[in-house]
């Protein structure tokens, strides 16, 4: 299929397909995947088809009995015992997995929903109200589309993403989307002060001094990433993100109740199974000597 303009279709054979100007017009429409699930599209575009290998797909009876490491943070302020074992765990889960899941981290749950539902609001606007903030200028305050790597990946992934840089420099308020500017702003100070903690804990399950990667500077950056993957007609034929690692020191990672993130983990993806409450953190690649893979669905929080 092609998309003409704004969510006309209009089919095309095998022979005639012409993927580079399906690109454009899907582009050109500014309205994203949810474009398409407004028009009520039946069966996807077949620039969103991908080709599936045996390691994107696989899965065994092993990947079952393995579950994402929980480490739960009460009282590691109060308890130096306590903290040893939160220490001790961290460093576990970060060697042998690169991923782990927390809990009692400090961040109200009434903060985290909010800011699910300010993601929410903000791609279920009306579309003339989003089109104006449709850009693929990486420089903008606030870049939203569809695939950021559109033009260059073997096939889209079936979702649209808006992301801002809200730290060292953070962006002038007037510059967020009204719908979600508060909660924003919030979350980030909130997942600052997170990181700091999370930065020390890592520290000290090094070895070393715990203040020695937040004077290293490492928590002096934090990306906003947050991603909408609206429903699907065929989603045997695509996916919501394609496998990859993150390039930053921490990611620090909110699921809605749906979830869909899977991690790989001994020849098999892995589901992280949403907990309410919980938060996701990946140790990205500037901090990790290995590679570790991922594939998500979720609002990403990146300390970078």
């Amino acid at each position: 299929m092609e998309i003409i303009k704004k969510n006309e279709i209009s089919m095309t054979t095998k022979h005639d397909y012409d993927r580079a100007s399906e690109l454009k017009a899907f582009d050109e429409t500014k309205d994203g995947v949810k474009g398409l699930v407004d028009a009520s599209v039946t069966s996807i575009p077949r620039m969103f088809h991908h080709e599936f290998d045996k390691d994107s797909t696989s899965s065994s009876s092993n990947s079952h009995k393995l579950v994402i490491p929980s480490i739960d943070l009460v009282d590691i302020h109060q308890d130096p015992t306590r903290r040893k074992i939160v220490v001790e765990k961290i460093r576990e889960a970060s060697e042998t997995w690169g991923f782990f899941q927390i809990v009692n981290h400090g961040i109200e749950v009434s903060v985290l929903d909010e800011m699910k539902n300010g993601v929410v609001r903000f791609f279920e606007q009306d579309s003339e109200v989003k089109r104006e903030l449709y850009t693929r200028d990486p420089v903008k305050p606030l870049v939203y589309n569809s695939n950021f790597d559109l033009y260059s990946s073997p096939a889209a992934t079936w979702r649209d993403t808006f992301y801002c840089f809200m730290a060292p420099n953070s962006p002038n308020p007037e510059d967020l989307p009204s719908v979600c500017r508060d909660i924003m702003l919030e979350y980030t100070k909130q997942v600052m002060k997170l990181g700091n903690l999370l930065f020390e804990l890592l520290s000290e399950a090094l070895g070393l001094d715990p203040n020695y990667l937040n004077e290293m500077r490492c928590n002096e950056g934090l990306a906003l990433v947050c991603h909408y993957y609206p429903s699907c007609p065929e989603p045997e034929l695509t996916l919501g993100i394609t496998k990859h690692t993150d390039n930053d020191f921490i990611t620090v990672l909110l699921q809605d109740h749906i979830g869909g993130l899977q991690v790989f983990r001994e020849h098999s993806w892995v589901d992280v199974s949403p907990v309410p409450g919980a938060l996701v953190i990946n140790i990205g690649d500037f901090l990790q000597s290995g590679s570790k893979s991922c594939r998500s669905k979720s609002i990403s929080c990146k300390l970078l």
